[in-house]
């Protein structure tokens, strides 16, 4: 469980959202920078809740991956999501990132999760689309402790507040200063007037292949 000072989570916290790398896979990295942390600290988790647009998702598999060897640790809200469902199909994700404390820094925290884009309806004019990811929600939950929570908001979060918690318990979400409003990525997209080249295209190739399939099976098939 994230050791913080319930005073300094009760100040703004200063919050940072990145989108690494290029396409349609990504890295979404969040850092988070408590106001100050004192000496009397308490048995808290920091956590970002942040919604994902039908745009992006997280795929549930590699995440298990992820969270079997440790490197993780998310609730997914819903946890089953369709990976294969276009961008106009899919729905909202909400995603609850448990932070990890920053070495380099007393007061910070970060995590970072794997997202993917989904595919887009072809554009007209526009070879990319855009999918904008608002700033997360700086969460914490201080489930062994009776710690000050007047300036704190309750948070409805279904969700424990560490690993050795088997039930959730109580969030509050803390006032914060993100670095950046929202973030937006670019997704690549076909072009409409590209749409009978594709389909030509794409015809062609399913007829090749499956005659070189077919000719290997007269060719070096058994048959009784």
């Amino acid at each position: 469980c994230v050791t913080v000072d319930a005073q300094a989570a009760c100040r703004d916290a200063a919050v940072t959202q990145e989108l690494l790398k290029e396409g349609f896979h990504r890295d979404l990295l969040v850092k988070v920078e408590l106001g100050v942390v004192g000496e009397d600290a308490g048995g808290c988790t920091v956590a970002a809740r942040t919604h994902l647009p039908p745009g992006i998702y997280v795929d549930p598999y590699e995440l298990a991956s992820l969270q079997q060897h440790n490197l993780t640790k998310v609730v997914l809200i819903p946890d089953v999501i369709d990976v294969e469902a276009p961008e106009y199909l899919a729905t909202d994700l909400l995603v609850l990132l448990y932070m990890e404390p920053d070495p380099r820094c007393s007061r910070c925290f970060r995590a970072a999760l794997p997202v993917h884009g989904r595919y887009h309806r072809p554009a007209e004019d526009s070879q990319e689309a855009s999918v904008v990811l608002k700033s997360p929600e700086v969460l914490v939950c201080c489930c062994d402790n009776r710690l000050s929570t007047e300036c704190w908001k309750p948070a409805e979060v279904e969700a424990p507040c560490s690993g050795r918690n088997a039930g959730p318990c109580q969030w509050y979400s803390i006032t914060h200063r993100p670095a950046y409003e929202e973030s937006i990525l670019q997704v690549p997209v076909g072009l409409r007037h590209h749409s009978s080249l594709v389909c030509v295209v794409t015809l062609l190739t399913t007829v090749l292949c499956s005659s070189l399939i077919l000719a290997a099976v007269c060719k070096y098939g058994h048959f009784s």
